[in-house]
């Protein structure tokens, strides 16, 4: 069992944590400003049976992205318990070549993520311009990491997914791993229409795959009527070998129990495809052991 999407932290690493509240994807957090620790996330996922799980950056002050990796790797190794990573860095340098460097002597790194997502909605705005897949400097530094066998973390909104369709074209050597299958925030028939449009068209790239993961985000609850929905219908897009579970935890923590997420997971994805969901698409996606 491999949990592919988790954060842990200290609240003083994290500005958006030690700072005034502010506008977020996930709504109000006050619970989870504090430290969050390997070791409380291990006791959240005691009952699960994870073997190994994925980092996956948490905004640290982007001047301490190195640190951010280091602080990740140290509680590994303090842990015993096998993590992978995917860092943060800004890929919108003109040269992003000595950041991927300096990460790269950390040997967990497995990916980067840089969120690109953008709404109309500012409560959901997290990037600054709506269409920066399609930057060419931000293609250029996605690209190279090919040359470190990196994979991309892909976060958009559904109107973002022509341009983050054309990333993927311009990058055929890269792994894009999409965050929270699309991150379906309109569940209207026509915002419905769009995601499955927009899903589709990313299906269609085959460096492209799906990470079941922050699907009680915009409910703010754990629904298991609407994971089964997302995972059937992404899993009819993209197959299950091109399909992964994350927690998100200790974001999911707000609403609900690490148990009771992975049952609604579970439940939602059928028995001939738990081992690709659940392992084995992690395994190679972020090429662990």
């Amino acid at each position: 069992m491999i949990d592919a999407h988790f954060h842990i932290w200290r609240q003083a690493d994290l500005p958006w944590l030690t700072g005034p509240m502010q506008p977020r994807i996930f709504g109000p957090y006050e619970p989870i400003r504090r430290d969050y620790p390997v070791t409380e996330y291990l006791a959240d996922a005691a009952a699960a049976g994870m073997t190994e799980a994925v980092y996956v950056q948490a905004n640290w002050p982007v001047d301490r992205f190195v640190e951010e990796a280091a602080f990740v790797a140290e509680a590994s190794d303090a842990s015993g318990f096998p993590i992978a990573i995917v860092a943060y860095a800004d890929l919108l340098a003109d040269d992003a070549r000595p950041q991927l460097d300096a990460l790269a002597s950390n040997a967990r790194v497995r990916g980067v993520r840089q969120q690109l997502h953008w709404h109309q909605n500012p409560l959901y705005r997290f990037a600054a311009d709506p269409d920066l897949a399609r930057h060419p400097t931000l293609q250029r530094n996605v690209a190279r990491l090919a040359d470190y066998g990196w994979s991309f973390d892909l976060q958009v909104f559904t109107g973002q997914m022509a341009g983050a369709a054309a990333l993927a074209d311009a990058c055929p050597g890269v792994t894009f791993v999409l965050q929270h299958a699309g991150m379906l925030e309109d569940l209207s028939e026509d915002g419905m229409d769009a995601w499955r449009s927009g899903m589709a068209m990313l299906a269609a790239r085959p460096n492209v795959v799906s990470k079941l993961s922050g699907l009680g985000t915009f409910l703010r609850r754990n629904d298991p009527g609407h994971v089964a929905m997302v995972v059937r219908e992404t899993l009819t897009l993209f197959g299950a070998g091109r399909c992964l579970f994350g927690s998100n935890f200790p974001i999911e923590k707000l609403w609900t129990t690490y148990a009771a997420l992975l049952d609604a997971h579970r439940a939602a994805v059928p028995d001939g495809d738990r081992a690709a969901v659940f392992s084995s698409t992690a395994k190679r996606v972020y090429r662990l052991a």
